[in-house]
C-alpha cells in the first residue's frame, strides 16, 4: 500500500465532491432565482386577472379583454420559467466530475485491498515481513560495531603510547 497514492486518491475525490457539490449547487440557486420571478410574474398575472374581473363588472370589454390577455400571458411566461428552472443541470460537467469520483473510489478500494492482502500475508508469514526491515537494520549495526571497534583500538592504542612516553 503506497500512502502517496491513497493521499493522492482521496485529495482527488474531495476535490470532485466539492466540484459536484459546486454544480449542484449553482443549479439549485439558478432554478430557485427563475422559480421566484416566475411566482412573481404568476403574481403580476392574478393580479392581472383579478383586474380584468374588476373591469368586467365596472367598464366595458375593451378594456376587460385588454386585461384577460395581459394576465394570460404573464401565466404562460411564468410557466415557461418553471420548465426551464426544472430541468437537469449540464450534463457534461457533472458527467466528468462523476467519472473522476467514481474513479478514485475504484483506486482508493484497490489500495485497500492491497493493504489488506499485505497485513493478512504479515500474519500467515511473519518473518516475511520482518526480514526486509531486518537486514538493513543488521548492516546498520555490524557498521557501527565496525566503527566503534576501530574507535576504542585508536583509543587504546593512543592511551597505551602515552603510557609509554611516560
Amino acid at each position: 500500500m503506497n500512502t502517496e497514492n491513497v493521499v493522492k486518491h482521496l485529495r482527488a475525490l474531495w476535490r470532485t465532491d466539492r466540484i459536484i457539490a459546486d454544480i449542484r449547487l449553482r443549479h439549485l440557486l439558478i432554478g430557485l432565482g427563475l422559480r421566484a420571478f416566475a411566482a412573481l410574474i404568476a403574481a403580476f398575472g392574478l393580479l392581472m386577472l383579478e383586474l380584468s374581473a374588476y373591469f368586467a363588472l365596472v367598464q366595458i370589454w375593451s378594456a376587460i379583454a385588454a386585461a384577460a390577455i395581459l394576465g394570460a400571458v404573464n401565466f404562460v411566461i411564468a410557466a415557461a420559467l418553471f420548465v426551464i428552472a426544472g430541468r437537469a443541470p449540464s450534463g457534461r460537467d457533472i458527467e466528468l466530475a462523476n467519472e473522476i469520483h467514481d474513479s478514485s473510489i475504484e483506486a482508493l478500494q484497490f489500495e485497500a485491498r492491497a493493504f489488506q492482502a499485505q497485513m493478512s500475508g504479515a500474519v500467515h508469514h511473519p518473518l516475511s515481513t520482518i526480514v526486509p526491515v531486518l537486514v538493513p537494520l543488521i548492516a546498520i549495526i555490524v557498521k557501527n560495531l565496525r566503527s566503534t571497534a576501530r574507535t576504542s583500538a585508536k583509543t587504546s592504542a593512543a592511551a597505551g603510547s602515552a603510557e609509554a612516553d611516560s
